[in-house]
């Protein structure tokens, strides 16, 4: 069935607000994909649809079209990345202006200005420009979140160098407004690790500076450095923001602080330790959309996935996480507890300290300056009739021995422990004066796992690496027709070639063999042969490099966080 233009031309604006009926068209056929992408570049250069129109048809691929259109009028459509420009030239315009119209001068020549347009049919912004320069333009063309991310970066650099000035000002006037100034720098350097995605900021002093550094993806970055005048007001307004005492300088302290960061709230956990040129202030950025996690988000292959859910739905016993500090082991305890929660159950944690409040959930704080540690915490948890527990961290044999008896005893215990692997956690627990009996009888599943960076998929590529160059146990372990791949490093990824993170693990599911086997205190080598031979078990080494050849991280990362 042929359908003209004019008909095509109201399905197309109808779609705004009822996108069904083009995506019945495409899936019927009555209406190719490339001429409905056709047909819109040709409305949009003769005026039937705008570019800001684009945004609303989520059937056709706007930047083809932006830069179809771009290329008929004679514009350049270009990856901002490959250039080599000044994007600071963009300082000299008023900052709301470039940022209501998308647009970025990247060079000034005698008699015209270069300057990347989202939108080259924007006239407001032509006008603006030829206004403001007097020169003739050249219009080039490149995609709207490149724009975006230098636009970004340069509101932050003006901001920090406004802000820093007014500090300055203030402290010099002996005037009182320094304290919104401060506040203004704060909410600068918080609201840039959230764009950046960071979970820590560290505040550092040192003799003549103090460096801001973000932990992103696991890795720190330098983000600021100012001169060390900058230090005490700010030191001393973010301990008040975390309700700590700013006269104490002497000892390490702890806090928390909430705020709204572009209408999200996140919790701040601020912590201070005195250090010889003045106190290291650490914040952790608690992001509360971890809370909601389900496990089948965590990057988990499937077969291990399967193994830790059979775990969870043990009616008694102990699930145990483990891994170094920052391997996403608290993360994972919350996707579990997501996964068990339920009302027909009570499901009691002790944590120190609460990180994410979860519905449905008795949560308890570890109060250490009250007395009120993990194990009298948990022995009055038993007092409270609960079905499940979860324990934030065992660290010494009370707790420990009180969570095996607590498994013993009809609950499921979930927990976390330092261990390097799955299998090292028996030899730990032993090593920490539980009876191997009552070990094998109280273990259920035990996962050990680690986050590997994801390679940035818009600048992966694919790399020829020979087998003998690789560390020998890698090699051992790669396929034989293997594909590996890395970042070429671009904005997205802020070039480091990584973009986010993913769970490798590796989940050890105690068989009533293996309970025996415990029982009997066996070595760590043959709980090992009995896991691969009657389940098919893999080490993280295993499932980190099956995750390198799926283009999801690179070697190197598995070798960062296994020390292969």
């Amino acid at each position: 069935m042929e359908i003209d233009n004019r008909r095509l031309r109201e399905i197309v604006r109808d779609s705004i607000s009822n996108p069904s009926t083009i995506s019945i068209m495409l899936k019927n056929g009555i209406i190719s994909s490339h001429h409905l992408s056709s047909f819109i570049t040709k409305g949009v250069a003769d005026g039937d649809f705008s570019i800001a129109d684009l945004k609303k048809f989520k059937f056709v691929n706007r930047d083809e079209i932006i830069k179809s259109v771009s290329e008929s009028m004679g514009y350049e459509y270009v990856d901002l990345d490959s250039l080599d420009f000044n994007y600071k030239l963009a300082l000299r315009l008023p900052f709301q202006r470039i940022l209501k119209y998308n647009i970025l001068p990247i060079e000034e020549k005698k008699h015209e200005i270069v300057v990347v347009f989202v939108d080259p049919l924007n006239v407001e912004a032509k006008d603006f420009l030829q206004r403001t320069f007097n020169k003739r333009l050249e219009i080039i063309v490149a995609p709207e979140e490149q724009i975006l991310d230098y636009l970004r970066k340069l509101e932050v650099e003006k901001g920090m160098k406004d802000v820093i000035t007014k500090i300055r000002r203030s402290a010099n006037n002996e005037d009182n407004r320094e304290g919104s100034a401060i506040l203004e720098l704060i909410e600068l350097i918080i609201k840039t690790s959230i764009d950046t995605r960071s979970s820590d900021i560290h505040i550092e002093p040192s003799e003549h500076s103090c460096t801001i550094r973000n932990r992103v993806d696991g890795v720190l970055i330098r983000t600021f450095l100012f001169e060390r005048d900058i230090y005490p007001p700010l030191a001393s307004r973010m301990k008040l923001l975390a309700n700590l005492d700013i006269a104490e300088k002497r000892l390490p302290q702890d806090g928390r602080f909430t705020y709204s960061v572009n209408k999200q709230t996140f919790d701040f956990r601020v912590s201070t330790l005195p250090t010889v040129v003045g106190e290291s202030i650490v914040i952790r950025i608690l992001d509360s959309s971890k809370a909601t996690i389900s496990l089948n988000q965590t990057g988990m292959i499937e077969t291990n996935y399967n193994r830790f859910f059979n775990g969870l739905k043990s009616s008694y016993g102990i699930v145990l996480v483990t891994g170094p500090t920052g391997s996403g082991k608290t993360t994972t305890l919350y996707g579990a507890l997501n996964e068990i929660k339920s009302v027909k159950d009570k499901i009691i944690t002790v944590e120190d300290p609460v990180e994410y409040q979860v519905e449905m959930i008795q949560q308890v704080n570890v109060n250490k300056r009250a007395g009120l540690d993990f194990a009298k915490t948990l022995k009055a948890i038993l007092r409270q009739d609960p079905d499940k527990i979860m324990i934030g961290e065992i660290r010494d044999q009370e707790t420990l021995r009180i969570a095996i008896e607590s498994a013993l005893t009809g609950h499921l215990v979930l927990s976390t422990l330092h261990t390097n692997d799955a299998i090292s956690s028996i030899t730990r627990m032993l090593d920490m004066g539980i009876e191997p009996y009552l070990l094998g009888g109280a273990i259920v599943t035990i996962q050990a796992q680690r986050l590997v960076r994801k390679i940035c998929h818009k600048c992966k590529q694919e790399v020829h690496v020979e087998k003998e160059t690789l560390n020998h146990k890698i090699a051992q372990v790669l396929p034989e027709n293997y594909k590996l791949y890395k970042g070429e490093g671009c904005t997205s990824c802020a070039f480091t070639g990584y973009l986010g993170r993913e769970m490798v693990c590796e989940v050890l599911e105690i068989t009533d063999k293996m309970a025996s086997m415990i029982s009997a205190n066996v070595s760590k080598e043959q709980i090992l042969e009995e896991a691969t031979n009657s389940y098919g078990f893999k080490t993280i080494l295993e499932v980190g490099v099956e995750k390198a050849t799926q283009g999801i991280t690179t070697i190197d990362e598995v070798l960062r966080v296994t020390k292969g």
